[in-house]
């Protein structure tokens, strides 16, 4: 689980977390809400649907994508884009659920106290009804996002928000992330200690995993990594 040690740390007082694929399985529930959009429409390529998404002309979660995809497809009108829009983010709210062993992970984070955080490039209405949805919305002392900061990572504006509302510095908080480019990069430049969430990133190689502190390759590995870090570096 440990690559390089970071540089010594002071007493560890808080863990920040990223939300999406870090906390749930967020692609799947963009899947699922692209395959309910194509069932509406008669169609079946649910995976058309969602390229529009990671194709980046927009904002991850803009729906100008699915108006372009219906544009596309020739069937665009003002209507069936706002059902289109409705059922998508309907099932995809729906879909929603954490990891398992990830509510037991912060109740432990939480029992040996430490504080949480989620750092998010979601808008913050979006984040908090997803951490509802999840059911872990009360586990957590500060929910940043991107709209809050102004910056997306892996600038580290959030981070630094983050840290401020919980009267940390960064050698005494953690990052976990399933991103090593928007997570890992930006815990990176303030010094934190990086923990890759690699059970939620499909796009995992085990070469890259030398970028960072620690790897957790399933969610329950993450306290075990940081109590190793407490003991190690305090």
């Amino acid at each position: 689980m440990k690559s390089k040690p970071s540089p010594k740390l002071g007493k560890i007082k808080v863990v920040i977390f990223d939300m999406d694929n870090t906390l749930f399985d967020f692609v799947e529930a963009k899947i699922r809400a692209c395959r309910a959009v194509c069932d509406h429409l008669g169609m079946n390529d649910e995976r058309e649907l969602l390229n529009y998404f990671l194709r980046r002309k927009y904002d991850f979660e803009n729906h100008e994508n699915i108006a372009d995809y219906l544009k596309d497809k020739g069937i665009y009108n003002d209507m069936l884009f706002e059902e289109c829009c409705r059922i998508y983010e309907e099932v995809k709210l729906s879909t929603i659920e954490p990891y398992p062993n990830i509510k037991h992970v912060l109740e432990k984070l939480k029992d040996a106290g430490l504080k949480l955080a989620v750092v998010t490039d979601a808008l913050n209405g979006n984040a908090v009804k997803r951490l509802k949805k999840a059911g872990l919305i009360d586990y957590f002392d500060a929910i940043v996002s991107a709209d809050q900061s102004g910056k997306r990572k892996p600038e580290p504006d959030s981070i630094i928000l983050a840290l401020r509302k919980l009267g940390v510095k960064p050698d005494e908080a953690i990052l976990v992330g399933d991103s090593l480019r928007r997570d890992i990069e930006a815990g990176k430049k303030l010094g934190l200690v990086t923990v890759y969430a690699a059970y939620g990133d499909r796009n995992f190689f085990e070469s890259q995993a030398g970028e960072v502190d620690f790897t957790a390759k399933k969610s329950e590995d993450i306290f075990l990594i940081v109590e190793q870090i407490k003991k190690s570096w305090i």
